[in-house]
């Protein structure tokens, strides 16, 4: 007799275990069982190293390799894996092509700081000049950036989602905008939790230790054709050269793809939990995860109105992803944070807003909590 075989879907949901109160995976996404135990493995199997251990815990690299550029659209030879996403974006800072006269590039000011920081270290080393854009919301819409752009400008830096408001930026949009101009794109935000067109980036970067749910210490690069034939990685280390083992003392020709942004050996013990969850993320889809979340983001504003909220985060499907950030009147973020925390409720606070990020793992019990808990204040 055949069995019946199991929801995906459902197995996905049993994989997790927050708490009930926790809306907080733009800051930190806690990771899946199938994550804790192929970390937990990957340590045991190093605990009793013998011949070949070390060969067989590298194998967790082309694995986590291949899911990252299956759910990217990328080819396997253009993506490498990064520690986190600050590295990646550093990579890329130093990366595009100084020529002749450094050329210019766009940011928006209202981005995270790790969007900044690389851009502004390149531009103090006379690689590229950098200016910074003062969008309106801090949205980079692709009107805003095509009203920005200049003959010398040489790549656009963005967030697929931005941080404190949640809005999901339109990339394709500002693909067509800009041109063949370099994109570069911050996905930590919105990726595999949101179905957005991966493929228009030139350099796309991604952490995994938030919407991934993998656990800090992971994280992908990707490149488009364009970019590859166009960048100059200024820091590729021994790992992304040719024939790294040879050790005669000279220094390599840098390898193909993405390979040559490779800095060193990463840890193994990473890459079998960053595989786990990008593979359980396949298991059910990015598609069907945005729904969930969704989902949960209309139940959590429905749950919010009676309180006369001011919501900073985009309401419109096309440009939301999973956080909604609110504020309400006569009651400081601060002191809301407070009484959320009190309640069980785990948020981020910002100096003008209370950030709620939900996951498709949010119940409706989390949504309750918060809107009892606030009401319990007043």
């Amino acid at each position: 007799m055949t069995q019946p075989q199991s929801d995906p879907q459902a197995a996905y949901l049993a994989q997790f275990s927050e708490t009930t109160g926790y809306l907080d995976f733009a800051r930190y996404g806690p990771p899946s069982q199938a994550v804790v135990a192929a970390s937990a493995a990957a340590m045991q199997s190093g605990a009793t190293a013998g011949p070949g251990t070390v060969d067989d815990l590298m194998d967790a690299t082309d694995r986590a390799t291949r899911a990252a550029a299956r759910l990217s659209g990328f080819a396997t030879s253009s993506v490498t894996l990064i520690p986190n996403t600050s590295t990646g974006l550093f990579q890329a800072a130093f990366a595009i092509p100084p020529g002749p006269a450094a050329g210019e590039v766009l940011v928006s000011g209202g981005d995270f700081p790790a969007n900044h920081y690389p851009l502004a270290r390149a531009a103090q080393s006379g690689r590229i000049r950098l200016r910074v854009l003062a969008p309106p919301g801090g949205r980079m819409t692709p009107d805003v950036i095509a009203a920005e752009l200049r003959p010398d400008t040489t790549a656009v830096s963005v967030c697929a989602v931005d941080f404190a408001t949640g809005y999901r930026a339109d990339l394709a949009g500002i693909r067509d905008v800009i041109g063949e101009r370099l994109l570069i794109v911050d996905g930590i935000q919105g990726f595999g939790v949101t179905t957005q067109p991966w493929e228009v980036c030139d350099i796309l970067v991604v952490g995994g230790q938030k919407w991934l749910r993998a656990g800090w210490g992971t994280g992908f690069l990707a490149l488009s054709d364009r970019a590859l034939e166009q960048v100059d990685p200024l820091l590729s280390g021994w790992t992304g050269a040719v024939d790294p083992t040879h050790y005669d003392g000279l220094i390599h020709p840098q390898a193909c793809g993405a390979a040559r942004f490779s800095l060193t050996n990463l840890s193994p013990i990473d890459h079998a939990a960053f595989a786990a969850a990008l593979e359980l993320v396949e298991s059910v889809g990015p598609a069907w995860i945005e729904q969930r979340i969704g989902e949960r983001l209309d139940a959590l504003h429905e749950a919010l109105l009676p309180l006369g909220p001011t919501i900073r985060s985009s309401l419109d499907p096309a440009h939301r992803a999973g956080i909604l950030s609110f504020a309400l009147p006569d009651h400081q973020p601060a002191q809301l944070g407070k009484r959320l925390a009190a309640g069980g409720v785990t948020a981020t606070v910002h100096a003008s807003a209370v950030r709620l990020s939900v996951h498709a793992t949010t119940t409706e019990a989390a949504i309750d909590a918060v809107a009892s808990t606030i009401q319990g204040a007043w």
